[in-house]
């Protein structure tokens, strides 16, 4: 991401959940929200995304991994959990459609100062409130401490705590996401849900044309993917940090669990994964 500048990709995944809404009604996941943050702009950004069928395969998937961590984060609450950050927020509205803030969950949303900005304003311009539950911590992953970062803004380090990290690994460098995921396995009970991609040569010669495009484009805006990992190897890697309980799903996964695929579906190959991991006790 240029310096000073909003994220342009985070803007481009709520276009994408929001034209979920329309296109498929939500069917994999509902944010009643979704279009509304986009503002004016919103059909404008829907329907360049929509253009292209292509484009369905992304959409569904930026709807699964949003649908698999309030899931997960719904589970967590259950046994006790009432702090949930959202690491990289961007446009997204859990905090604003909060169901359990009535238990007692507060929200902690972390993201680069001049998205935070560009969100805040926006919030005020389409009118959505920001509630109580609610507190920004402005932070940039590869130079700010994340830590002191939450603590200023009021997060117990020493409590149980839920962590969404979407739409961000791939953008960061490798020393940024390994200090992020000792910070969270630091926290007593910790939980994180976070998705990655593989290496280009994990995909087949066929397909790598068509991921390299991908990686162009989010280079040419100023955002470009810095990581990838074989799903065994960031296994091995959150193991190390003390993840003990972990869950990765690929896209046969995905469709298997959202889409209503056979439970026999096979494989898909490499692709985008999302990943749950809980800190061994």
């Amino acid at each position: 991401m240029y310096e000073r500048q909003p994220s342009r990709t985070a803007l481009g995944a709520a276009g994408y959940r929001a034209a979920h809404q329309l296109l498929e009604g939500g069917k994999v996941f509902s944010d009643p929200l979704a279009r509304t943050i986009l503002g004016d702009g919103a059909d404008a950004i829907i329907a360049g995304l929509s253009a292209n069928p292509a484009q369905k395969g992304v959409r569904i998937f930026m709807a699964a991994r949003s649908r698999f961590a309030e899931d997960c984060l719904g589970v967590a609450v259950s046994r006790g959990v009432r702090q949930a950050v959202v690491l990289g927020a961007g446009f997204d509205t859990f905090a604003l459609r909060n169901p359990y803030s009535e238990l007692g969950l507060r929200v902690f949303e972390v993201d680069h100062p001049a998205t935070q900005a560009w969100k805040r304003k926006r919030l005020s311009e389409v009118g959505l409130a920001i509630p109580a539950s609610l507190t920004f911590a402005a932070i940039d992953f590869e130079s700010d401490d994340l830590g002191h970062g939450l603590r200023d803004a009021g997060f117990d380090p020493e409590r149980p705590a839920f962590f969404i990290w979407l739409g961000v690994v791939p953008y960061l460098g490798r020393a940024a996401i390994a200090a992020t995921l000792r910070y969270i396995a630091s926290v007593p009970e910790s939980e994180v849900v976070f998705d990655y991609s593989e290496p280009l040569e994990n995909y087949p010669p066929e397909r790598r044309a068509e991921i390299a495009a991908l990686g162009a484009y989010t280079a040419e805006i100023g955002e470009p993917w810095l990581s990838h990992f074989d799903p065994d190897e960031i296994a091995q890697e959150l193991r190390g940090y003390g993840f003990g309980n972990l869950e990765d799903l690929g896209l046969s996964q995905m469709a298997i669990r959202y889409l209503g695929a056979p439970a026999d579906t096979p494989d898909s190959g490499p692709g985008g994964h999302v990943l749950r991991a809980a800190r061994a006790p």
